[in-house]
């Protein structure tokens, strides 16, 4: 299985929000975030559209951010779409397997 590498936004301790007021604020994550945390609201207070409506837009967002990872996801969900594939119809054969098993002993005992 492979995994696809998330990103690291390494934050330095020493590094206080104050020394980096020069530069101007990303857009993009800020609302990204205020889409998904306003979404998520939303949903919990039981508004439903709306909120779905938020959240899909604030992930549209992020996922613009993070183009490469997407394309990476994208690229490997078919590998992991066939492995879950097979898993079900293995899963099916066993049910199958055990029903013919239980209908056989019914039959032993006249059920």
């Amino acid at each position: 299985m492979s995994a696809v590498p998330l990103p690291t936004g390494k934050i330095s301790p020493m590094t206080s929000h104050l020394e980096s007021a020069d530069t101007k604020p990303d857009w993009l994550r800020l609302g990204a975030g205020a889409s998904l945390l306003t979404g998520s609201i939303l949903l919990l207070t039981g508004k439903r559209k709306p909120g779905l409506l938020l959240t899909v837009a604030g992930t549209a967002l992020a996922m613009l951010e993070h183009r490469e990872i997407v394309a990476e996801w994208w690229e490997a969900m078919p590998r992991h779409l066939e492995k879950a594939q097979h898993m079900l119809e293995q899963t099916q054969q066993t049910v199958d397997d055990l029903t013919d098993k239980r209908d056989k002993i019914f039959a032993l005992f006249g059920k």
